[in-house]
């Protein structure tokens, strides 16, 4: 059977902690920045783990995962 190609699209979006867990970056900090605190700009910065439903699905998509 051949090797399991590597989803794309999950792979741009998702990166792999030394533990094993899965990390992406938050939503909402494109555009319309004007309208939004600076308290929640600053917490859009920071990387997310991705929640454990996904998780398994994004495991499937990525032969790292």
């Amino acid at each position: 059977m051949p090797k399991m190609k590597t989803h794309r699209g999950a792979a741009k979006r998702v990166r792999k902690t030394g533990t094993g867990k899965l990390k992406r970056m938050r939503a909402n900090k494109s555009h319309i920045l004007t309208k939004k605190t600076q308290k929640r700009k600053r917490r859009l910065r920071k990387p997310d783990l991705v929640s454990g439903g996904d998780a398994k699905r994004l495991h499937k998509l990525l032969p790292y995962g």
